[in-house]
């Protein structure tokens, strides 16, 4: 092989470094890639008011919510929250939203805490009911970008709230240009149906299992 030989030249680089044909062949395969995704993103529609659920045993429902939140406010988008369950923590976000954010996003808790701590059924859905009527007058508000829905599977599981009647409305009063994201476990499938943005939280490890109590700034 005469010395000169490109391929004696690639075979006595230093390990680990690459060969010019790896880079140019990655190279190649980027621009594939990237022409292919161009094509995909030039046949996609405008903007669309998504309908979000987030669920699952996992934690992160309310934390990927409430960072949707956020990323209205930073884009000075007028926001809104309805708690359905944690009326009665007094939460991070919440401290946040409400002290520094509360020109851009309204907060509105209006659970009571746990099914098991209140123990009373009627008080229950007396609460759930008064938040889906402030939810509803949120969400026909053309000017709110987003309304977060937290906890509201848990009201839904528990028929505290009518799904018929909460799928009713998002299909036929909801703004075509508002995002609303509904949170909580065991969303009940006709809800899932109708989303067009689901993720269900998957519960690998959870520090609760060993003894360990929710803390600020990781749980609220």
């Amino acid at each position: 092989m005469a010395p000169d030989d490109p391929k004696e030249h690639d075979d006595a680089a230093a390990p680990g470094m690459p060969h010019v044909e790896d880079g140019a062949r990655h190279a190649a395969k980027m621009a594939k890639k990237k022409a292919a995704r161009d094509k995909i993103m030039a046949a996609k529609s405008g903007d669309k008011g998504l309908i979000i659920v987030l669920t699952g045993p996992g934690k992160g429902k309310s934390s990927s919510a409430f960072g949707m939140i956020l990323r209205c406010v930073a884009h000075g988008f007028p926001c809104a929250v309805v708690q359905f369950i944690k009326g009665a923590w007094d939460t991070g976000e919440r401290r946040l939203l409400t002290g520094h954010f509360g020109d851009l996003c309204q907060f509105h808790a209006m659970g009571e805490g746990f099914t098991w701590e209140t123990q009373d059924r009627e008080r229950d859905v007396a609460a759930a009911k008064a938040g889906w009527d402030k939810a509803k007058e949120l969400i026909r508000d053309t000017s709110i970008r987003m309304v977060v829905l937290d906890e509201i599977n848990i009201a839904l599981r528990y028929d505290y709230l009518d799904i018929a009647e909460v799928l009713s409305f998002l299909e036929n009063e909801k703004p075509p240009l508002t995002h609303v994201v509904l949170t909580g476990r065991n969303a009940k499938q006709e809800l899932i149906d109708a989303a067009d943005l689901v993720t269900e939280m998957t519960l690998i490890k959870h520090p609760f299992r060993s003894g360990v109590k929710g803390q600020p700034g990781v749980e609220f």
